[in-house]
């Protein structure tokens, strides 16, 4: 996915860093960088950041549902997460997603 620079002047704010994603796995620190360069664009726009979204997601009591086979998978414990998360596979997100009116699955 091309990539602007979130600082600079314009031209240089304007071009699209089109890296293929094996230059950006040899590349040592790039994922910090890329990280870096994206919480600055963030900023740039005055979005919410993510822990402040998930901060009013909470407040909104949005249900979370985390993937269990994933968690499993990586070896995570459930005191890894936010507390409030629920866990579950295909069958119990679907069946919580066909009640609800909006419904984002990341």
């Amino acid at each position: 996915m091309p990539m602007k620079m979130p600082f600079g002047p314009k031209w240089f704010k304007s071009i699209n860093w089109n890296m293929p994603n094996a230059i950006q796995a040899i590349i040592p620190g790039y994922e910090s960088v890329a990280t870096a360069l994206m919480k600055q664009t963030i900023a740039n726009n005055g979005v919410a950041t993510i822990p402040d979204l998930r901060e009013l997601c909470q407040e909104a009591e949005v249900k979370f549902i985390a993937c269990q086979m994933t968690v499993e998978l990586f070896g995570f414990e459930h005191s890894d997460f936010i507390d409030g998360l629920e866990y579950g596979g295909a069958a119990t997100f679907f069946e919580f997603a066909g009640e609800t009116d909006i419904c984002l699955f990341i």
